[in-house]
């Protein structure tokens, strides 16, 4: 038996942020996009795909689209499960994502 009840709630919007922000690093890699650099998500946001370092219009509208899909979906389990919660299932993807695609994504180097 677990020391802790189990959260099924975060565990649930944990899995639906795991596939989107999987989706989003896949997308980065074929785009040639360091998703995880200062305002890289803000440029690909105002559709600007003078980011990408590959030029493949389709993915990286598919990108974009993940993007704002990544924001609604935070924005509505912030409603369901407060802040707190919701943080928790984004910092640990990101970390994932960093073990999977290591420096590809960008971002700070961690130390």
């Amino acid at each position: 038996m677990p020391d802790r009840p189990r959260d099924l709630q975060t565990e649930w919007w944990a899995t639906k942020f795991e596939d989107i922000d999987g989706e989003i690093a896949r997308l980065a890699t074929v785009c040639n996009v360091r998703i995880l650099d200062t305002g890289v998500v803000e440029r690909v946001l105002r559709n600007d795909a003078s980011v990408c370092g590959t030029v493949n219009q389709v993915a990286f509208d598919k990108l974009r689209g993940l993007l704002m899909m990544h924001y609604s979906v935070r924005d509505h389990a912030l409603d369901i499960l407060g802040a707190e919660k919701s943080h928790l299932p984004v910092k640990n993807i990101i970390t994932s994502l960093r073990e999977r695609f290591g420096e590809q994504l960008g971002g700070p180097i961690q130390g």
